[in-house]
């Protein structure tokens, strides 16, 4: 299917609106130049037009298949990933001892969002081996780090993250798989993983999985879990891929989408391992890859929203039917809910992909100047950048279906695949609703101090524009001023179950304030007048007020939905 990367969104969105400027004046990135980061863009954008988008089709009709042990991706994967891993794009944020690229998780943002727009099912590749570099830089020991980084950077070998198990979903603390010790050094893993993207693959030399496993003797829950590195082939003496470990795929799932990306069963019978952090220290370890992954697979909603409002985009150009109130071809783009479905697909999009680069911004400039207010602000982002970036990549994909018809139902205009694709991100990662009830419980244990931080800066900016549109300025001071309240709310209530009822209408309020604000900058970067203005006119007018329903509904509390009762459900 057809794909253009949007480089001059993401340039404009650096520029006017998260201040990329900012993170390249640090010292940490400095190398990272207008002129670097203008060229990366158009690779990256050439990669994802000419090599990419051309298999998204094929991984979908053909997928990925086990055979006789042997993993055999889609037709055309095999070459596609060569071109992403001979790129450098797997290493583009790892650090350069390591071979990496070193450019701000900001650009690598807007590098996974080009890819995933081209083809979801391989962008998850590349994205799971980031989050396994991050990890391993943060937390293992220098042999680990010496052997196994250079080897995933380059993309020649892969990474996965296997934490959940038969009885063992988002409970990871009720893991069973096994680790006992060797005596060299080493431990024997033993135990069963599943919902593991990309276990396998025929185009990678090795895969390298981190596994979270209980040792002898450890206490219950997550405090008794530690993390392993456990590669399919052990590496020699020479750190080249050697003597096959005791680990094997099972089987594949058979899903409602992503059918290029292999989700995987996985079987350990004692596969050799190493420890990576200390003992007991294996959940923290793997939500350094967890946060990294949060942010990229709301980047993929936003990726996934984008390729499917380009496919529908062009069908409506094209498409003739009935009469239109626009003079010209006459085609389905002209009518008025056409338009609106359109309309409201590229707001929310910008608004999704805005909060997003965000929060990798602030990511950015945390790891650059160690101030605290930087991270706590990208940890308050992450919940909101991934459930809002996946919601927006489901509606936007199911409304070009609609936008499509009879037709968008039918498979071979290839509408379906983007929501089809898409539906998971709301799952894996986090369900959308544990990132709500992370947002009103743990992110909001400073007493609301990074979230009222976040809420000053609008308001500020919010007052200034006043000057000058205060038609679009008013209304998004306002609804700041709403969500204020709804936060001040949450933070008051001692019992988590009244925030919980109320965590992802919260989020999602959040969200569409935070959508305001950036269509509101964008329209002072255009001077109030031009294609910027009018969409944030239409956003702050027909979607911004949607934020009052939301906040309404997250201050309602739990005693109500308790109330109801089972025999009210089944009734």
């Amino acid at each position: 299917m057809p794909y253009r990367a949007p480089i001059n969104e993401f340039s404009f969105i650096f520029d006017k609106i998260v201040g990329l400027g900012d993170v390249t004046s640090t010292p940490l990135f400095e190398d990272a130049s207008h002129d670097v980061v203008t060229a990366i863009l158009a690779e990256a954008a050439k990669l994802s037009d000419e090599k990419l988008a051309p298999v998204n089709r094929s991984g979908d009709e053909h997928h990925t298949v086990l055979e006789n042990g042997v993993m055999r991706a889609a037709p055309g994967y095999g070459e596609a990933y060569q071109a992403i891993a001979e790129g450098g794009w797997v290493g583009i944020a790892a650090r350069p001892e390591s071979g990496g690229m070193g450019l701000p998780m900001t650009v690598a943002s807007a590098v996974n969002d080009m890819m995933g727009a081209a083809c979801l099912s391989l962008q998850l590749v590349p994205l799971l081996s980031m989050g396994q570099i991050e990890a391993l830089e943060h937390h293992a020991p220098d042999a680990i780090k010496e052997l196994y980084l250079p080897k995933l950077t380059s993309g020649e070998w892969t990474g996965t993250m296997n934490l959940s198990e038969p009885q063992a979903g988002s409970d990871v603390g009720a893991l069973a798989t096994k680790a006992e010790p060797n005596g060299d050094g080493t431990f024997s893993i033993t135990g069963q993983k599943i919902w593991i993207s990309w276990g396998d693959a025929d185009f990678a030399e090795n895969i390298c999985h981190l596994v979270l496993a209980r040792l002898p003797d450890a206490p219950k829950g997550t405090k008794g879990i530690s993390l392993f590195m456990v590669p399919k082939f052990l590496p020699d003496a020479d750190g080249n891929p050697g003597e096959r470990n005791d680990l094997r795929v099972v089987s594949i799932e058979g899903k409602m989408g992503l059918h290029g990306s292999p989700t995987c069963v996985m079987e350990y019978s004692g596969a050799k391992g190493w420890l990576v952090g200390p003992e007991g220290g294996g959940m923290a370890a793997m939500f350094t890859m967890m946060n990294n992954a949060r942010l990229g697979v709301g980047v993929q909603g936003v990726s996934a929203a984008e390729g499917a409002y380009q496919h529908a985009l062009a069908y409506a150009m094209e498409r003739k039917q009935g009469r239109t109130p626009v003079e010209g071809p006459g085609t389905i783009v002209d009518h008025a809910d056409v338009r609106r479905m359109l309309a409201e697909s590229k707001c929310d999009i910008f608004a999704a992909r805005c909060i997003a680069l965000a929060c990798a911004a602030a990511i950015d400039m945390g790891n650059a100047t160690g101030d605290a207010a930087w991270k706590a602000r990208a940890a308050f982002l992450t919940p909101i950048a991934k459930a809002f970036g996946t919601e927006t990549g489901m509606r936007v994909s199911e409304t070009g279906v609609q936008i499509f018809g009879g037709m968008g139902f039918v498979e071979e205009t290839g509408a379906a695949q983007y929501y089809r694709d898409v539906r998971v991100t709301a799952i894996y990662e986090g369900t959308n609703g544990i990132q709500a009830m992370d947002l009103v419980a743990r992110k909001l244990m400073d007493g609301g101090e990074a979230a009222y931080a976040l809420l000053d800066e609008i308001e500020a900016d919010a007052e200034k524009a006043r000057a000058t549109l205060p038609e679009l300025a008013e209304p998004v001071w306002q609804a700041t001023e709403t969500l204020r309240e709804a936060t001040e709310w949450l933070v008051s209530q001692g019992d988590l179950q009244d925030r919980f009822a109320g965590a992802v209408p919260f989020l999602m309020g959040f969200a569409r304030v935070l959508g305001g604000y950036y269509h509101l900058k964008a329209a002072l970067a255009e001077g109030g007048e031009g294609t910027r203005s009018r969409l944030a006119k239409f956003y702050i007018d027909r979607l911004l007020p949607e934020h009052i329903g939301l906040l309404t509904h997250a201050r309602q509390g739990a005693v109500d939905l308790y109330a109801i009762t089972h025999d009210d459900l089944v009734a």
